[in-house]
């Protein structure tokens, strides 16, 4: 029997390639999504979608007020920053950062896994092709890895080892996007855009829409995604 794996769930191309190389290496996925005061519940919606046609064993949405922190575009009223070049976006972290985000995503997961007897976790964080955020880079998963295998029965007292994987963290978004095809995803169910219209257009103008457009020619194929027309 393939072994169980937790996999973290946005709803985003990051996420969906994730989860594909996930199975690819032949782990039996249980997806997590956090509705956790974002601005729009359309990523909830793509995270449905992915986690429908990509057969997961689980599908666990959870609910997280971190609206009631706020500092963030994503969860505050503040604007999210438009039409940056990459200069811009290289220069600092970005308001769109969530304070400790991951850390809180990933400390249910690990409850979540320790609950399924599962020893692996899959992040689709990626520090070449991003937007700076600090809880993205290799030096953080690896310390966060090593308190969790301090922190749960299985690894204290079951003498067992807990891994966080992290297959697209080297990569750039074109090599996430040939990757994911490679695989067979469809990324006309994903939704990266931080600003979408009500009915899941991407404004085609955030930080995320950019650096997934960039993506997409730098792959030489078309997004298969709806864009704002005005």
């Amino acid at each position: 029997m393939s072994p169980k794996a937790v996999v973290l769930l946005s709803g985003g191309l990051d996420s969906m390639t994730t989860l594909a190389v996930a199975k690819a290496e032949g782990f039996l996925p249980c997806a997590i999504t956090f509705r956790y005061g974002q601005r729009h519940g359309v990523e909830i919606q793509a995270a449905e979608r992915v986690a429908r046609a990509m057969g997961v064993a689980e599908h666990l949405v959870l609910d997280i007020d971190l609206r009631r922190i706020g500092g963030s575009a994503l969860t505050a009223d503040i604007d999210v920053p438009k039409d940056r070049d990459r200069d811009e976006m290289d220069a600092g972290i970005p308001v769109t950062y969530v304070p400790a985000r991951n850390t809180i995503f990933l400390s249910y997961a690990l409850a979540w896994a320790e609950v399924l007897d599962a020893l692996d976790i899959f992040i689709g964080v990626n520090a070449v092709d991003y937007s700076g955020y600090p809880d993205c880079r290799p030096e953080y998963i690896a310390a966060w890895e090593r308190m969790a295998n301090l922190a749960t029965k299985a690894t204290t007292e079951g003498g067992r080892r807990l891994r966080v994987h992290t297959p697209l963290i080297d990569l750039t978004k074109a090599d996430i996007i040939r990757r994911g095809l490679e695989l067979g995803v469809d990324y006309g169910l994903t939704s990266t855009c931080y600003d979408p219209t009500p009915d899941g257009e991407a404004c085609g103008r955030c930080d995320a829409c950019l650096l997934r457009l960039k993506g997409f020619e730098e792959a030489g194929v078309a997004d298969p995604i709806a864009y704002r027309s005005t």
